[in-house]
This record gives C-alpha cells, sequence and structure tokens, in this order.
C-alpha cells in the first residue's frame, strides 16, 4: 500500500492506543511483541494499550514457539483494540506470512514495510496515540525496493519532514543521547559538523524534552569531537571552529547548554546528574554509553516529528529468533515510553 506524505496528524480521538508495526517476522520482533502484552496486559499504569498491525498467524506461531499464553483478538478498526486488550493482544488482520524465525524473506519485508505503512497511517489520521516500531532489516527492505536508510528517514518522508528534521534520540532510565551525525564513516564525521546542524538537532531535543517528556527547563551538555575537547587546538580545532560557537548561539536563545565536554568524562555519574541529554557528535559516541548503561531499557525515539514514535534500540537478531533467548524488555520499555510521550504531548501545546 502506498502513503502520501501528510504535514500533520490529525487531533486524537479519545482513548486512542498504540500501533505496534509488526517489523521483520522473521525476527525477534513478533516474539517480544507477544511478551509485552504477557508483561503489560494487565498493568493498570499503561495509559494506552496496543494492538498491533498486521500478521497474526505469524503472531500466533511466535507465542507458541515462545511459550506464552497468548489470545488474540481480531479487530478491523483501532478503536476496538481499548475493548479487546482485555481479552488478548488486539490485532488488526489483513497482512500475514509464514513464520519462519531466523531465515528472513522478500515477503516477510514485505509484510513489514506494509505494517509500517499502515501504522504510520493510522498515526497520521490522529486514530492512534502513537506507533512502536519492532525491528526491520533494512537490506531485506532495500531489496525490494524501500528507498530510505531505515525506518526513521521513512517516517520523516511520510510526515512531511526532512530527514534531518526526524531526531534520533537513544533514551534509558538514567541517560538520554543524540547524535548529530548517525549513519556514516567515521572520517566524515568532521567535514559533516557544521554550526548549524549541531544548533538544529539540539534546538529539536530542547522542544521535544518539554513536549514529549514534560521537563519544564530541559538542561542540555553537548560532546566535544577530540580528546580533552581538543586542548587548545593540540589535537583538532572542530571544537573552537564548530561546536564552541554553536554552544554561544544556543546560549543566546536561551537555551540552558553547557560544553564542549570531553567525551571521557560526560557519562560519568556526575555528569550524567547535571544534563537531561547530551548532544553527541557521532553515532558511536551517542550509542555505546547508553548500550552499556541501559542494554535490556533503552528505547529510540525519534524526537521532531508530528506523530509519537518509540522503537527498541536493538536490531532483528536474525541469530536468537525463535529461540525464546531475546530479552523483551527494549520492547516493553518503548511501548512504556510511547504512552508516556502520547500523554505528555497530548497535555502541552505542540511546539509545531
Amino acid at each position: 500500500m502506498t502513503r502520501g506524505a501528510r504535514p500533520g496528524p490529525a487531533p486524537l480521538t479519545p482513548d486512542a492506543p498504540l500501533a505496534v508495526a509488526l517489523g521483520d517476522p522473521s525476527g525477534v520482533g513478533p516474539e517480544l511483541i507477544v511478551a509485552a502484552w504477557a508483561a503489560l496486559q494487565s498493568d493498570k499504569s499503561l495509559s494506552h494499550p496496543f494492538f498491533v498491525v498486521g500478521g497474526m498467524e505469524i503472531l500466533r506461531a511466535a507465542a507458541d514457539a515462545r511459550g506464552i499464553d497468548c489470545p488474540l483478538v481480531p479487530i478491523a478498526q483501532s478503536a476496538e483494540a481499548p475493548l479487546a486488550w482485555s481479552a488478548g493482544l488486539p490485532v488488526m488482520a489483513g497482512i500475514d506470512v509464514e513464520y519462519t524465525p531466523g531465515t528472513p524473506s522478500p515477503d516477510g519485508a514485505r509484510v513489514a514495510l506494509s505494517s509500517l505503512e499502515w501504522a504510520t497511517d493510522l498515526a497520521l489520521r490522529g486514530d492512534v496515540a502513537g506507533i512502536v516500531t519492532a525491528p526491520v532489516a533494512k537490506t531485506e527492505l532495500s531489496a525490494i525496493g524501500f528507498e530510505h536508510p531505515g525506518q526513521t528517514e521513512f517516517l520523516a518522508s511520510t510526515c512531511g519532514r526532512r530527514s534531518h528534521d526526524a531526531v534520533m534520540m537513544l533514551a534509558g532510565p538514567s541517560l538520554r543521547t543524540v547524535p548529530v551525525t548517525v549513519h556514516c564513516a567515521l572520517a566524515d564525521v568532521p567535514r559533516r559538523l557544521t554550526p548549524e546542524l549541531i544548533i538544529h538537532k539540539a534546538v529539536i531535543t530542547h522542544i521535544a524534552l518539554a513536549r514529549d517528556f514534560g521537563l519544564a527547563k530541559p538542561r542540555l551538555a553537548v560532546a566535544a569531537l577530540n580528546p580533552h575537547a581538543g586542548e587548545n587546538g593540540q589535537f583538532g580545532d572542530e571544537e573552537e571552529r564548530i561546536i564552541a560557537p554553536a554552544i554561544s548561539a544556543l546560549k543566546a536563545e536561551g537555551l540552558d547548554v553547557i560544553g564542549p565536554v570531553p567525551g571521557d568524562a560526560l557519562f560519568m555519574p556526575r555528569a550524567r546528574s547535571g544534563y537531561d541529554a547530551a548532544v553527541c557528535m557521532y553515532h558511536d559516541q551517542a550509542l555505546i554509553p547508553l548500550k552499556a548503561l541501559e542494554v535490556d531499557d533503552g528505547v529510540n525515539v525519534t524526537l521532531g516529528l508530528p506523530i509519537v514514535r518509540t522503537s527498541p534500540d536493538h536490531g532483528t537478531a536474525f541469530d536468537i529468533a525463535g529461540k525464546r533467548l531475546a530479552d523483551p524488555g527494549a520492547m516493553i520499555a518503548a511501548i512504556r515510553m510511547a504512552s508516556a510521550c502520547a500523554t505528555q504531548r497530548a497535555a502541552i501545546p505542540a511546539h509545531e
């Protein structure tokens, strides 16, 4: 199915649920979704129940493989999900494929893409409070003609945003990080960094921390690129030429920002208590500390979109799919965070 880009979602319907996109059906996504339902279905603190977009037979087989008693309740519309929730995991029927854990296929990739497109369309129509996306295999999607680097870029395009307006934030109980440059070679990072790019991503982060996380005065820490923050130019001049001017401009706009902070000092416990999110210069600078500290609770949150979107901070893990080894913690955390962000966003005026 083909979805057109729209500038923003319609107003939410009352008690809107969350939509969960299936992800690659041969990965760990389906089994983690049913495990998350088993963990959350009696949790009264979850503000928004969730349903899965497609994959009825996939989910049934994944629950059997996982050894989870998970009744599946077919629904035709998202509005039926809250009523169906107590009886089982609501599933919007319509797309399916054979469950082949660990063995991805073009048909599986097509199901993953259809589920993602459908969930996004529901969010843009205001039928759901937000979406949670299970992991996909970028290589498999590319083989069927998917033209985006990943789900984040697809969501930006579908929501009518530029790709760099969709900002990746990795979030856990004790740390939030944002990479300024993402999927590029380390050697390319210095030439991609500009004051404008740092400012752009820091401002989107600041707005999201207030809008989606309820922080009245967000505090940002900006990482240095080089060891010892360049040591006055001895180890590189990006701090003086690029990062410090960006920080000065952000402060002039009234943002609470510190930096450039050397990377080896930024993530110590004492340092982490002094900021709400760390703006990092490259992919691994942001992801390594998050995964080291929050390996089972890390959530990928997309900032800057008109819809709420979260995802567990791990991949398809084809090697362990269907073997009862995958930990559902990150999927549970992603669902909880999407629900909390949707509740917070509904209570605070939009900064669009």
